[in-house]
């Protein structure tokens, strides 16, 4: 008998609604022949993720959800670069912008959202764009190395995600908004002043109450023009006003169309067999711009299209939260309070933290988090079961209640089994359970891999984790243990303990003896295991350039178009015309595209051909910066007491020091130092993994301040008198770090797990645990080569640099 013939389904959109109702119907049936038209020339990406992209901590590859082979496996016919343009009901096909027509049996139109460009004057210039597309990340990305200041008009969610991300490429950035309060479709009035007062923290500024009536320049925008009369200067401007329900195709198809493609509670169109799913569609009056409904629509679509019973679509109660700057908000229902509604409040101006609960007739309809969002998912699902508030609910929610671990368990055991649990990837609580008990998942790694579920923000996390402890029950201790990477259940302090009890020596060792699951290992713990070991055994342990990631191994920070950057040494920021005449040499020499200033006070070479690095090491005869690797990067000086009228310490003469001292020692992440020569902080020490600042009576020390993505403050950690007390106490500061810190761990994410005080009691308490952390760190230094020998040749440097101070060290 011959198998049945399959049905041809076509989707128009290649986005998350789109490719994740297809991720249902292949779980569901393999009776279709499925073609997808994406108009972007990616695979399927997570665009609530792009600002990952735009800040650089992630890149294109880390956000793809779906890479082309997962098309090909699945035997998904896919076309990028390419637009739906109509669809011919009588002869059953959809036409693209491109000439193709593809034939269908059913159609789903997923073509998401366009953003919304103000209607003013100067809006179509050179240097004003949308943030929706990784096109838009590109330009922002492409501005952000010409341009200095930028404008975001909208202080909504997107404005916000846009400008951190402008921030952290080093922008000027004004959040632009008609409003007087942030986020005002999902914040109240309390929760909004909290989070501007954090962001303005963080360096953006921001203009309320302004509407923009004009976009200023020429060709290109030069700043905008508010109906006050007001004008701001701006480079670079990206609305983020909102978004419109992207309906062309079916308006062009003859299709119903108001505020978005109208469906039913099917998602069925006006148009016999085209359905429609995710922000261009339009239920019951309502347009989504967020992701949980898409994936609830989506459920419902596949469950349809595949002849599975499913309850309709009736509709979403849709939650925020807020995943970018470190900043914790979430909110869900209703969250304005009326006069119908009984508010339970809780504000913690100390801990920055605010909690509000909406009840109408003794049942829960909405709520708000800021600073504290670990209740999130089971308020989302309270306020979904509209259920009945109680003491118990009360006092888990809002504190005071011994039994939270049993309530947690309870809530996770009433959870229904269609409940999104994460919802940036649309991932149920029953896939979460099946990934546990028949595919023995134990691991919130494994259960990653094999659902998606935290792969995103990770703000579902610790949902993930209640579930799978349910499921385990009394075997999750050990059988869900986290390791170090999905290779092992051993954390760190077990292996560094293995390491020295057993007297390994190699990599390939440790993941022998310790029963690795993945014999090679993967890019993350074989960097882990060669730093543990050179740490633990500087005197024996052979370095195994194999396992170093790829900057390390090329001595240069690789850039994406394949080129490379090369960061010479310059000792508290100091060098020579001899010096700056060879780079230059280089530079014009092979090509290379820029030479930038670093913040670190030293120059980039950036664009270099892989093939000549060697080269121009060997004629630039300086040493390396480190610029990429897991060491000390920079020691950032002020000019100090040598130069300067307000410098009371030589901070020059101490960060060249320091820096040529512990330059060649690894750390479990890169480390960052400053030097000031007075209280005036030029150098910036506060942001530095140790800074230090100079004063008529010594030196103060801090220790765990981090200018980065998850920006922190240092804490003042001692002060000293002498210079030797000085390099002591940081020579044994940096050593605690190695010895405790896990790798890739931050000083400022190190300080906080151990606490301020269990550090200063280690240091500063414990004088012999001190000298035997200097002796520890003096016997690593020893193992390696000084290139600082060679710089001492050069009296300029050695004039204003060189310092005869010795640490004291153990014996």
């Amino acid at each position: 008998m011959p198998a049945a013939k399959k049905q041809k389904l076509v989707v128009i959109g290649n986005g998350i609604a789109g490719i994740s109702t297809v991720e249902q119907i292949l779980k569901l049936s393999g009776a279709f022949d499925i073609t997808v038209i994406g108009q972007e020339p990616h695979p399927n990406y997570n665009r609530i993720m792009l600002s990952y992209v735009l800040e650089g901590t992630k890149t294109l590859d880390d956000i793809v959800l779906n890479d082309w082979k997962w098309y090909e496996d699945n035997g998904i016919t896919l076309h990028t670069g390419t637009s739906g343009q109509r669809i011919n009901e009588a002869a059953k096909v959809v036409m693209t912008d491109n000439g193709m027509a593809v034939p269908y049996d059913q159609v789903i139109i997923a073509t998401g959202s366009k953003p919304f460009i103000l209607p003013v004057p100067g809006s179509d210039k050179e240097g004003v764009i949308g943030f929706r597309t990784i096109a838009d990340c590109t330009r922002m990305l492409q501005a952000a190395k010409t341009y200095r200041k930028a404008a975001v008009i909208g202080g909504g969610l997107l404005g916000l995600e846009a400008a951190k991300g402008l921030v952290s490429l080093g922008m000027d950035v004004t959040v632009v908004h008609l409003m007087n309060d942030l986020m005002e479709s999902q914040l109240d009035s309390v929760a909004a002043h909290m989070l501007q007062d954090e962001l303005e923290r963080q360096g953006i500024r921001f203009l309320l109450g302004k509407q923009t009536v004009e976009v200023l320049g020429d060709a290109r925008v030069t700043g905008l023009r508010f109906k006050d009369g007001d004008e701001l200067d701006a480079d670079l401007v990206v609305m983020a006003v909102g978004i419109r329900a992207n309906a062309e195709v079916a308006q062009a198809s003859g299709i119903e169309v108001r505020r978005g493609i109208v469906v039913d509670d099917y998602l069925q169109t006006s148009m016999q067999d085209v359905y429609a799913v995710g922000e261009c569609c339009e239920h019951r009056g309502v347009c989504y711009g967020l992701v949980a409904p898409l994936f609830e629509q989506g459920q419902v679509l596949a469950k349809r299209l595949c002849g599975v019973d499913t309850p309709p679509y009736q509709g979403s109660i849709v939650s925020t939260k807020l995943k970018v700057s470190g900043v914790d908000v979430f909110s869900a229902g209703e969250f304005i309070e009326q006069p119908e509604h009984d508010v339970v409040l809780a504000k913690d101006d100390w801990k920055k933290t605010y909690k509000k609960i909406l009840i109408r007739d003794g049942r829960i309809v909405g709520a708000l988090l800021f600073g504290d969002v670990s209740e999130s998912a089971n308020l989302q699902s309270l306020i979904r079961k509209k259920a009945q508030m109680t003491d118990d609910i009360y006092h888990s929610i809002m504190g005071g209640c011994a039994g939270k671990g049993a309530d947690a368990a309870m809530r996770i055991a009433q959870m229904p089994d269609d409940e999104i649990v994460c919802g940036c990837n649309g991932v149920t609580k029953k896939a979460i359970v099946d990934a546990v008990t028949v595919q023995g998942m134990t691991t919130v790694d494994e259960i990653k891999a094999c659902t998606g579920a935290t792969r995103s923000c990770g703000g579902c996390k610790p949902v993930v984790e209640q579930i799978l402890q349910s499921v385990l029950g009394d075997g999750f201790t050990t059988a869900a243990k986290q390791g170090i990477c999905p290779c092992t259940t051993l954390d760190r302090d077990t292996i560094v303990a293995e390491i020295r009890a057993k007297g390994l020596t190699t990599t390939k060792e440790v993941m022998h003896v310790l029963d690795w699951s993945n014999p090679e290992g993967c890019s993350k713990c074989r960097p882990a295991l060669n730093y543990y070991l050179t740490m633990l055994n500087p005197l024996t342990h052979r370095e195994e350039r194999e396992s170093r990631f790829v900057n390390e191994r090329m001595n240069a920070n690789i850039q994406k178009d394949g080129t490379y950057t090369v960061v010479p040494r310059m000792y508290g920021g100091v060098t020579t015309p001899e010096a700056l005449k060879r780079i230059a040499d280089v530079s014009l020499k092979y090509n290379v595209k820029v030479v930038k200033v670093t913040g670190g006070q030293r120059l980039d070479l950036v664009g270099v051909k892989k093939e000549d690095l060697p080269k121009v090491w060997e004629e630039l005869d300086m040493p390396s910066g480190y610029a990429y690797a897991k060491s000390l990067r920079t020691v950032k000086t002020c000019v100090g007491s040598q130069f300067c009228r307000f410098g009371t310490q030589d901070s020059m003469g101490m960060g060249a020091y320091l820096e040529r001292k512990f330059e060649r020692l690894d750390f479990p992440a890169k480390f960052k130092m400053a030097v000031n020569g007075c209280p005036r902080n030029c150098a910036e020490a506060c942001t530095k993994d140790i800074g230090i600042v100079g004063n008529d009576g010594g030196w103060e020390i801090f220790v765990g301040g981090n200018g980065g993505t998850k920006a922190r403050l240092a804490d003042s950690f001692c002060k000293v008198k002498t210079d030797e007390e000085l390099i002591e106490i940081c020579a044994a500061l940096m050593q605690y770090y190695r010895e405790t810190g896990n790798y890739l761990e931050r000083t400022s994410e190190w300080v906080e797990r151990l606490g301020l005080e269990a550090i200063r009691e280690a240091i500063l308490h414990k004088t012999q645990q001190r000298k035997e952390l200097v002796g520890r760190i003096e016997l690593a230094l020893s193992q390696l080569s000084d290139p600082w020998k060679k710089v001492l040749e050069d009296d300029k440097l050695r004039d204003v640099l060189y310092r005869d101070v010795q640490p004291v060290v153990a014996t």
